[in-house]
């Protein structure tokens, strides 16, 4: 009987939070930030959220000594409208969530336009930010450029403090030398304070390169309750972290092409019982890994900030039940998951190398919501391609693939959904 009232005590906790936010369930007293003016230097009475090392980047403090850069461990990323949306900036600054993730391609521009508006107004809080943006479709050097040029001038800023120069690294033959060469001169002409990538696609490849690197500062990359249970990917993640690489992690809540299933409402209920909802469990389980220096979450719902939040101040450990069940799960699902691995898809496909980016697509229009975003992106692939999708044969990709997905009715869908 007690055991049934805690569970609806905790039932009961998780609709409160969903309903009203964080602030009327963990904050004490919250003052309203003005629309041009935030509060964040006073932190009022929000707890903030915890800090940690960004590899092993440092950076000099007021008194010009050299001191580890700490970053939150949650941040909020924008892709997003934030031209419309400035109430999650002001959101994130009040619980210390001062890392701010965008790209030149986020929103058709309105992230980073976004972020200039608020600079514009509140000046003062530049220092206080840690700004990442992402030279998105560039192809060459002179383009890598024009985005940094344009990403600063939308921001309205000096500089930004973590460059990815590739967005979506899928092949570690793109960290060249002329690559590297920029990297320094950008660095010396103190346009970025850091530079590094974002990876989708082969990423247990592409970290275990950049672990041997000695001009990779930072990377962002999907790591989630699935991808730890990749062998190679979690050897990759460890020899980033003993180079001192920092890493981001995106997409944990492991959304994947498939609706939910059985398996998934099973983990739901499981974590309600904790006291968690699903989604706060996905993001605990990720930062809880001490490697991972920060998680990118977040389109702008100051509802789901407010879970996120919540969850990244939470001190309740998970527990070894729980990692089973988070095993289990990714095992009877992995059908519904695209893990990246697209090395294995263009071998067998060398004639239609975009089915792990389609994938990519797919999961945005039906995971995310992000339907128009993903319908622009399916755009972008060349239109030959675009019209052999209902006609290639697939069979040999699905059996080469370790997550044995039903790649030919994927593909078919994402014709009907994104064309």
């Amino acid at each position: 009987m007690k055991e049934s009232r805690r569970q609806i005590d905790r039932r009961n906790f998780l609709k409160k939070v969903g309903a009203t936010g964080l602030g009327a369930v963990l904050a004490s007293t919250v003052a309203s930030a003005d629309s041009n003016e935030p509060n964040a230097t006073k932190k009022e009475n929000n707890k903030q959220v915890p800090k940690r090392r960004l590899g092993k980047l440092t950076q000099l403090d007021d008194s010009g000594k050299e001191v580890p850069l700490e970053v939150p461990c949650l941040s909020l990323g924008t892709m997003f409208d934030v031209v419309e949306n400035q109430a999650a900036l002001r959101e994130c600054l009040k619980y210390g969530v001062t890392y701010w993730d965008t790209a030149h391609s986020y929103s058709g521009g309105n992230s980073e336009l976004g972020i200039g508006n608020f600079l514009s107004k509140n000046p003062h809080m530049r220092k206080q930010l840690f700004i990442v943006s992402k030279a998105s479709q560039a192809k060459t050097m002179d383009q890598v450029e024009q985005r940094l040029r344009e990403s600063l001038k939308r921001m309205q800023t000096d500089y930004i403090d973590l460059y990815y120069g590739v967005h979506i690294l899928s092949d570690p033959a793109q960290l060249t030398d002329e690559l590297k060469n920029w990297a320094e001169g950008a660095k010396k002409r103190k346009l970025i304070r850091f530079f590094g990538f974002s990876t989708h696609d082969n990423m247990a490849k592409c970290l275990a390169a950049a672990a041997k690197l000695d001009w990779i500062d930072a990377i962002m990359v999907r790591y989630n309750f699935r991808e730890m249970q990749n062998p190679e990917m979690n050897a990759a993640i460890e020899a980033c972290y003993k180079a001192g690489i920092g890493l981001t992690a995106m997409k944990t809540q492991a959304r994947g092409q498939e609706l939910e299933t059985e398996a998934d409402r099973k983990l739901t209920d499981h974590f309600i019982k904790r006291g968690f909802t699903a989604g706060q469990a996905k993001l605990k389980v990720v930062i809880e890994d001490q490697r991972i220096s920060s998680v990118a979450v977040g389109r702008g719902n100051i509802r789901e900030l407010h879970l996120n939040i919540a969850a990244a101040l939470d001190q309740t450990k998970l527990t070894a039940e729980d990692m089973t069940v988070f095993e289990q799960v990714a095992h009877d699902t992995c059908s519904g998951y695209c893990s990246g691995c697209a090395h294995i898809c263009d071998a067998a496909l060398q004639n239609m190398p975009y089915v792990s980016d389609i994938m990519r697509y797919l999961m945005y229009h039906d995971s995310y919501g992000e339907k128009e975003e993903a319908k622009r992106l399916f755009a972008n692939i060349p239109a030959g391609a675009r019209d052999r999708l209902p006609t290639t044969d697939y069979s040999l990709a699905e059996a080469r693939c370790p997550q044995r997905m039903p790649i030919a009715r994927l593909m078919a869908e994402a014709v009907k959904k994104l064309a």
